[in-house]
């Protein structure tokens, strides 16, 4: 009886150093060395950073997905769950950087007019000098 009750008090502890021991080295977590690009970075990458864990770094992926290449770091603030207080800590390890394949499709500048239609029919417009004065 001795030695079972032994047995589980062995048990037990090794079972909560275990459990302190994967806390401690969740909470201390390196940060990259360099900033990571939330524009390029896959699902691993965001996880470098302090404060995106997994449910954070899908999030991150889905948004980019759904509306293409963020814009500043402070377009995170959309997702649901990362606040100014939690962007101002993560701020430093993260950049923002033109994709090299953006998911979405360029649009053109303003300044570009649209192609003129033509009639269907090829017939050209009439003009102001073929049409009679009126009397």
């Amino acid at each position: 009886m001795r030695q079972v009750k032994l047995h589980v008090r062995i048990s037990l502890s090794i079972l909560v150093f275990c459990f302190a021991f994967a806390a401690i080295s969740n909470a201390t977590k390196k940060p990259p060395l360099k900033p990571i690009n939330i524009n390029t970075a896959n699902f691993e990458e965001l996880q470098q950073v302090p404060g995106i864990g997994p449910a954070t770094a899908e999030k991150i992926l889905q948004m980019r997905k759904s509306y293409g290449t963020f814009k500043s770091v402070d377009d995170l603030l959309s997702i649901k769950g990362i606040g100014k207080k939690r962007l101002e800590k993560m701020r430093k390890y993260l950049t923002v950087s033109k994709s090299a394949a953006s998911n979405k499709v360029p649009r053109p500048p303003a300044s570009v007019s649209a192609p003129k239609k033509t009639d269907p029919a090829g017939a050209a417009p009439p003009s102001a000098e073929s049409e009679e004065p009126p009397n």
